[in-house]
């Protein structure tokens, strides 16, 4: 409870300085409910005004959010701290994390020699072998090549694209299920979420046009291999999304495009409809390595000189002897065989969980990606109720704003013949919660 700890300070900057070390001390948990602005104001002996200045800084910078009547409490994950996923219980079959199989990741092969850089690589900070492999990635999907660069990630690129072209305070239309890691980091740039409903399809033309609307200046969504629902756009679902933001020219649409060799979903992007102003982010950790931090982004003009011009001020470039790694694997026939199959096989995966679970009459979706997304009522006693028989699988919270209750299960790794098994400790798990809560 906040009362346990006090919060001291004469100035606003001296107050939010006191709420953050109490975030990051672990003295204020996310959830924590701050004292209303002028019960506070009376215990420091300062004005209101000095207060809610402190608490506009606090939102500002994603330490807090504001809930109306409900207040305002500490983020669920303010940036002041460190939310890293919970080590997997020993003996447990892991299930929660979202990654790729290591059977299908070749190994890395970096440059065996790197001849001293006489100065920096500012000047030319993409090697021509990479950016002539990333215009053929995309154009093989039919997005334009005019604009492409590469950046340190998908959501290294994506916070660049974010920060430079809007600010604090402004909204942004994120996908509900959404990718957790994107949803901390709009509010840790200080800016608001406006969640978007996600079905099989993707998210909804009607759900998107609320939101922009609402006054989202920027959209983040994935046209497939979605995180954690595995929705995947169909050419009508594209056709309607593209129609919706024509009456929006003004706002950023960007795609995560970060399944895009493994998902199992052809590619249907609204990067080829001829939007003003969009961007197309794709990365290669899902089906090269986690190790190769690298991102190619295909993009309009303007998109291009902004992200290139805020690269440039800080981290300059990406690292040549990673490009170098990349350029390497993306052209290597080896490497794209592997792929392919370990595509094939992902989609297997997912398919035979999908379908033991619709056995024992367990609804699911999973279109595409590494996941399935499984609706449940009891969060808490499911993902426990399976850890119990020895599944470690993802509650659902981290990944929704508003969206129904639901467990991540990871399939990649999990083979056709143990889907059985997991479906029937699932249904098992299930009868047992509603024993317990009636039904």
């Amino acid at each position: 409870m906040t009362e346990q700890y006090g919060i001291v300070g004469g100035t606003a900057r001296e107050i939010s300085a006191s709420v953050e070390n109490g975030v990051a001390s672990g003295a204020l948990r996310p959830g924590a409910t701050l004292p209303p602005v002028r019960r506070l104001a009376e215990t420091l002996g300062v004005s209101a005004g000095t207060v809610a200045a402190a608490y506009k800084e606090l939102r500002g910078r994603g330490v807090v959010v504001t809930l109306g009547r409900g207040g305002t409490v500490i983020a669920s994950a303010p940036v002041v701290t460190s939310r890293r996923p919970p080590r997997v219980p020993g003996g447990l079959r892991d299930l929660a994390g979202g990654h790729p199989d290591p059977a299908f990741l070749p190994v890395l092969t970096p440059p065996a020699r790197v001849r001293p850089v006489p100065g920096s690589h500012r000047a030319a900070p993409r090697l021509a072998p990479l950016e002539e492999a990333a215009r053929a990635w995309f154009a093989r999907d039919s997005v334009p090549t005019d604009s492409v660069t590469f950046a340190h990630g998908a959501l290294d690129c994506i916070a660049r694209l974010l920060s430079t072209e809007l600010r604090p305070g402004d909204a942004v239309a994120v996908e509900d299920p959404g990718f957790h890691h994107l949803l901390d980091l709009v509010p840790a740039l200080g800016l608001r979420m406006l969640p978007v409903v996600v079905d099989d399809e993707g998210i909804r033309p009607d759900a998107l046009r609320t939101a922009l609307r609402s006054g989202a200046r920027a959209l983040v969504c994935s046209p497939r291999g979605q995180s954690p629902y595995g929705a995947r756009f169909t050419p009508k679902r594209r056709d309607q999304l593209l129609s919706v933001l024509g009456d929006f020219p003004e706002v950023l649409v960007v795609e995560d495009d970060h399944n895009a060799d493994i998902s199992g979903a052809d590619a249907v992007c609204l990067a080829s409809g001829g939007l003003p102003h969009w961007a197309q982010v794709r990365t290669v950790s899902k089906h090269l390595g986690i190790d190769l931090r690298w991102a190619a982004l295909a993009c309009d003009p303007a998109t291009l000189a902004r992200h290139d011009g805020r690269l440039l001020l800080t981290s300059g470039w990406v690292s040549h002897i990673l490009q170098a790694t990349v350029a390497g694997l993306l052209t290597d026939p080896a490497v794209t065989r592997l792929v392919a199959e370990a595509a094939a096989t992902y989609a297997a995966r997912r398919e035979a969980l999908a379908g033991a679970l619709g056995g024992h009459g367990i609804g699911s979706h999973g279109a595409s990606g590494l996941n399935l997304w499984v609706p449940v009522r009891d969060e808490s006693a499911v993902v426990n109720g399976l850890r119990s028989k020895g599944w470690w699988t993802a509650a659902g919270t981290r990944f929704r704003i508003a969206s129904p209750p639901a467990v991540r299960i990871t399939t990649a790794t999990l083979a056709p013949g143990e889907a059985e098994r997991l479906a029937q400790d699932f249904a098992d798990v299930l009868a047992e919660s509603q024993a317990v809560y009636g039904g």
